[in-house]
């Protein structure tokens, strides 16, 4: 905690903290909305578990190349745990999840369900992390859930919506949820690129049991479904997990997962410009609640600058 402010003139650090860690969140859900149109496109030739395993397969391939560039080496023991948890958690049992969800039912269905995963990250992180329910965070989160849920129902007639669809995206949401707060403590004590690095590695480890399956479907998959899944790996996967440990170092698990209101209706957005569908305004309406959500819930009081929020004993370099 005392190591690294000497890294960084105190001013600089201050400036950057104001648009670097808000440009880094954004990136963020950005890519991992893009995550849910490629998903849906790769899923039609490869199955779940092969599409995540290729797709943990170029991440961490990516990844290791910029942690040997940069040199930074392991991360300390005490980041360790943190690492396990959210490799198995969130890059391998969240991703062979989503996909198979996905392929049950529409893409602003699974949006809506997954987005329940903000929630259950503010509840962990208050029981387990002890940062408290600010209550803008509470209403940002209302706000929001509303929006996703609004953006569900409107496109629900759009795909075929199965019980079991709903189920894989709850257990998604969950597995979510418990890699984001697993990873939080770990920040402390590891770079984003560390901690991203290798906890991409533990899932892609976990997910080896379909090596065979990957080997066999790639053999046979069109090569838009191939360039889909490396995509997956490099942008919302190298990219945009690393952004995301890089902000959340800098606020709590609470605000980033409130964040992530936004991908709803940036996956909208991205269907109507990819796809050629046109959303109704019930959708659009969605989406801005949506966005309206995450901007309440980043916002802070103004008597609480500087307060327990935004500990700043976790901005790292």
């Amino acid at each position: 905690m005392t190591t690294t402010p000497t890294a960084r003139p105190a001013a600089p650090a201050t400036s950057g903290r104001d648009w670097r860690a808000p440009a880094a969140a954004c990136t963020t859900v950005i890519l991992w909305a893009s995550a849910f149109v490629s998903i849906r496109s790769a899923g039609e030739a490869y199955s779940p578990g092969a599409l995540a395993l290729g797709r943990l397969v170029a991440g961490t391939l990516t990844l290791g190349a910029f942690l040997l560039v940069r040199r930074e080496g392991l991360p300390a023991r005490a980041a360790w745990p943190g690492i396990v948890t959210s490799g198995l958690l969130w890059f391998g049992l969240y991703m062979v999840v989503l996909n198979w969800g996905e392929q049950q039912v529409d893409a602003g269905t699974a949006a809506m369900v997954v987005n329940i995963g903000p929630l259950l990250i503010a509840l962990l992180s208050a029981g387990l992390l002890g940062e408290g329910l600010p209550r803008r965070l509470l209403a940002g989160m209302a706000v929001s859930f509303g929006g996703a849920a609004v953006v569900g129902l409107s496109m629900s007639g759009h795909g075929s919506s199965s019980v079991l669809g709903v189920v894989l995206c709850l257990v998604a949401a969950v597995a979510y949820a418990g890699g984001v707060v697993g990873q939080k403590p770990a920040l402390r004590h590891g770079s984003a690129l560390q901690i991203t690095t290798f906890g991409c590695l533990i899932g892609t480890v976990a997910c080896l049991p379909f090596t065979g399956v990957l080997v066999s479907e790639a053999a046979d998959a069109p090569l838009s479904a191939t360039l889909n899944m490396i995509y997956l790996g490099v942008f919302p996967t190298a990219l945009a997990f690393t952004t995301w440990a890089y902000a959340l170092a800098r606020t709590t698990a609470g605000r980033m997962g409130a964040t992530t209101y936004a991908v709803p209706a940036l996956v909208v957005l991205m269907s109507w410009l990819l796809l050629d569908e046109v959303p109704a305004l019930l959708t659009v309406a969605g989406g801005l609640l949506c966005l309206a959500g995450v901007a309440v819930s980043r916002t802070r009081g103004r008597g609480r600058r500087g307060g327990p929020a935004d500990p700043p004993a976790d901005a790292r370099g």
